[in-house]
């Protein structure tokens, strides 16, 4: 125990930061988590090399072709390359496959403002790694113990439960449109796992169905969706049934289509500038009832 302690220790102590050019480091491979040139985040990153450099180096792992594989730092290897910087500060580390992806997606997925499809295939892929792992142990040990399920193991990692670590790895099983909705909040989380379960020709389908009644699904809606694919009975006539049904949230709606109003405002309004002056134009007309009434 004693020596294979010291063995960890020596690794540690061996490590050293090198000064890598930024084009001989390239990305993980199937990455989950979006590096945006464009959002407030990057810019501060940017701001920060440009004044005080890098001072966290990344992780990465030496290739056998040649070159590295980036594991920890996307962003601030994308920085330096916004910011015109050749070299950036790296531990170069020996990892194997499932190594690198418990490292990559461990420091990663506490961050904040994670999309629910970064989560999704970032769970996947640790799940998967995990799946591998256990097979190569059992190829190479005869030793019988007791094992943790891999979505439970994934759970105590990452602090969650393992029925969520489950759905949202479902949602990995959507059309990548549907995926991007559920990051846009254009469809809510749980009615998104429910229509994981659906064949890609029938979420093909269902993407027709919410286009023809402008409506996102309900949990009820999406469920009942669910159910007729279980059944077989998920044809687009059946989706474009439910998805037009009136919601009880909608119930106490009023909703005017925009070409309806358009006709009424100049052709450069934005919606917004429609909305705004509509919500005038009534305080006014509310006014000049109040006045009425009181004489």
């Amino acid at each position: 125990m004693q020596q294979k302690a010291n063995t960890a220790k020596d690794a540690q102590t061996t490590e050293q930061i090198l000064n890598l050019p930024v084009e001989q480091i390239r990305p993980f491979d199937n990455h989950p988590f979006q590096v945006n040139d464009d959002d407030e985040l990057m810019q501060q990153t940017i701001d920060s090399i440009m004044q005080v450099g890098v001072l966290n180096p990344v992780i990465v792992r030496p290739m056998e072709d040649g070159g590295y594989q980036m594991v920890s730092g996307h962003r601030r290897l994308r920085a330096c390359e916004l910011a015109g910087i050749a070299t950036i500060p790296a531990i170069a580390r020996e990892l194997n496959d499932y190594e690198a992806v418990h490292l990559m997606v461990d420091s990663n997925i506490q961050r904040e403002n994670i999309l629910p499809s970064e989560r999704a295939k970032a769970y996947r892929m640790k799940m998967d790694a995990l799946k591998h792992q256990g097979k190569a142990a059992e190829q190479t040990s005869s030793q019988i113990g007791t094992k943790l399920r891999t979505d439970e193991q994934i759970a105590r990692e990452v602090g969650s439960s393992r029925n969520q670590v489950q759905r949202f790895i479902r949602l990995t099983e959507l059309l990548p449109e549907l995926l991007d909705m559920v990051d846009r909040k254009e469809i809510a989380f749980s009615p998104a796992v429910e229509l994981s379960y659906l064949k890609e020709e029938e979420q093909r389908l269902f993407l027709e169905a919410m286009d023809y009644s402008q409506a996102t699904p309900s949990l009820s809606q999406a469920q009942r969706i669910k159910k007729l694919s279980q059944q077989g009975a998920c044809t687009q006539d059946a989706m474009f049934s439910i998805m037009s049904e009136e919601k009880k949230s909608d119930m106490d709606k009023l909703t005017i289509k925009q070409d309806v109003l358009r006709k009424y405002f100049p052709k450069s309004y934005t919606p917004l500038q429609m909305q705004q002056t509509i919500i005038k134009l009534l305080e006014q007309w509310q006014k000049r009832r109040q006045r009425e009434n009181s004489r």
